[in-house]
């Protein structure tokens, strides 16, 4: 890593980049013009999507397009938290402990901040929906993922809102389809997020939303914002985690249109109100019957009916950067995956303190669907508490759907040990605990009526533990060979391990 940036210089998303050109492997950029439409995120499924992306993919660096077809002052960028050695480069920690910092960044969160307008870069340029010319996709190219897409979309925009009756806010990263000039949908999973909650009240009222969108920002910031209840109920604040990583509070910025406030080292912040009593089509431009692509792998089904957001202003940087993500890449399901893995060491650390090791919630597994929990016996009472914190992780992340056990000695970051384990330390009739019935994620294809008649409604699944640990009374008959402990640089000086 070069001597003059570090990861305590990353405030914005232009410092992440900067330490990300440091480290070797991490970072590509391209002067080649690039289309927006379904290219770019084309490009970048052979470059380092990985993920759930359909084969053939692999994990590659962040990747920086600096010229855009149609723009001529915009860049893209996409892939930032792509890899979990990324994620933790530009967190200052190993990729191993990268979900104890945000567990702990949790349990003390450093509130955010509000700054003057001229001490906010996102406020160098404003656009105002006034403006006769101001259209939303002449000012930034909002990719599509593929061909099908519903239209162009916003993937990595933080919607900001607060709760109008207590001022309560929140953050978090939506589905944001541009619909037209000064429109953009924005799909609020029932039950899901707060910022629905606040909607509903406004609604109630008659009253429009206020919200803003930054996009483009401390990486930190974007993880933080991945967390849901219960590890960060109703009213707490995740703009504080990442002060806490960062030892510095985030800056906000009032917006210029509407009461709401934005991120304000963001590259661009859009802001509007989401209008009470209104729904379009989440297709209706294109009438594929798909969204875009998400985390799972497949096609997100278009919403039939769906909120608006009325654009009021856009304001950026000078020369914005746009970040953007492919829906089912590694990205996706490593922010995910690392705030699952937090709440769940939160949870089973203060039910159960020393017993976990670690968790592990794979790109596989979608980052919320599966957790790989590694466990210590160290005495035969700890027999059969296992599976008690594979139970209080469906507890702390109510859309995981499966848990695999395994040993101390298991790597649970390899994948391919980790199925040694199934393969050598599993037997299914007495290894498995089903628990059918429960409400999981409706982006699961899977836990629908169609797929088995068992299924009550959709999004309703059989959660299931996988329990591939030695009983404690075994554990001397299934230790696994020792090799001799030896440097190997003596025969090779440049090998790492």
């Amino acid at each position: 890593m070069s001597d003059s940036i570090h990861h305590s210089a990353v405030h914005d998303l232009r410092s992440a980049l900067d330490l990300l050109k440091s480290l070797p492997g991490e970072y590509v950029e391209t002067d080649e013009p690039v289309d927006p439409k379904a290219e770019l995120s084309g490009v970048y499924r052979y470059v380092g999507a990985r993920g759930t992306v359909m084969r053939p993919t692999r994990l590659g660096p962040a990747m920086v397009f600096n010229k855009v077809k149609g723009y001529d002052d915009v860049r893209v960028v996409i892939g930032v938290l792509a890899s979990r050695q990324r994620v933790a480069a530009l967190m200052g920690t190993t990729p191993e402990k990268v979900a104890f910092l945000f567990k702990d960044a949790v349990a003390s969160p450093l509130p955010p901040v509000v700054v003057s307008a001229g001490n906010a870069p996102c406020q160098e340029v404003v656009h105002k929906a006034t403006d006769p010319d101001f259209d939303i996709l002449k000012i930034l190219p909002a990719p599509t993922n593929t061909e099908q897409d519903a239209g162009p979309y916003f993937t990595m925009g933080l919607v900001y809102a607060e709760d109008p009756e207590n001022g309560q806010h929140d953050v978090t990263i939506h589905r944001l389809c541009v619909q037209g000039k000064d429109e953009i949908s924005i799909f609020l999973q029932p039950g899901g997020r707060h910022i629905d909650v606040f909607r509903k009240k406004a609604e109630a009222a008659g009253k429009a939303l206020p919200v803003s969108i930054s996009i483009g920002v401390d990486p930190a910031i974007y993880i933080g914002t991945c967390y849901e209840a219960p590890t960060t109920p109703l009213g707490y604040d995740e703009l504080g985690i990442a002060g806490s990583i960062r030892k510095k509070p985030v800056e906000l910025v009032q917006c210029l249109t509407v009461n709401g406030r934005g991120i304000a080292n963001a590259e661009i912040v859009i802001e509007g109100e989401i209008v009470p009593g209104v729904r379009v089509q989440e297709d209706q431009h294109t009438h594929t019957g798909y969204a875009m692509p998400e985390f799972p792998g497949y096609n997100g089904v278009a919403n039939p009916s769906i909120p608006v957001i009325k654009v009021k202003a856009i304001t950026h940087r000078k020369s914005p950067i746009l970040q953007t993500c492919i829906g089912p890449s590694e990205e996706h399901c490593s922010m995910e995956g690392i705030t699952t893995e937090s709440s769940i060491l939160t949870m089973v650390e203060r039910a159960m303190p020393g017993f976990v090791q670690n968790v592990h919630n794979p790109a596989p597994g979608n980052g919320k669907y599966l957790s790989v929990l590694q466990v210590r016996k160290t005495a035969p009472v700890d027999e059969g508490r296992q599976r008690q914190a594979a139970l209080l992780a469906f507890s702390a992340f109510s859309e995981l759907k499966h848990v695999i056990l395994v040993d101390e000695d298991v790597d649970l970051f390899d994948l391919n040990d980790v199925m040694w384990a199934m393969t050598t330390r599993y037997q299914g009739d007495t290894s498995t605990v089903f628990i059918p019935g429960v409400r999981c994620h409706p982006l699961d294809p899977s836990s629908d009526p169609a797929f088995d008649p068992s299924i009550r409604d959709h999004g309703i699944a059989c959660k299931t533990i996988f329990d591939c640990t030695v009983p404690y009374a075994l554990k001397d008959r299934f230790k696994r060979a020792q090799f001799m402990e030896v440097d190997v640089r003596r025969f090779l000086p440049d090998f790492k391990i």
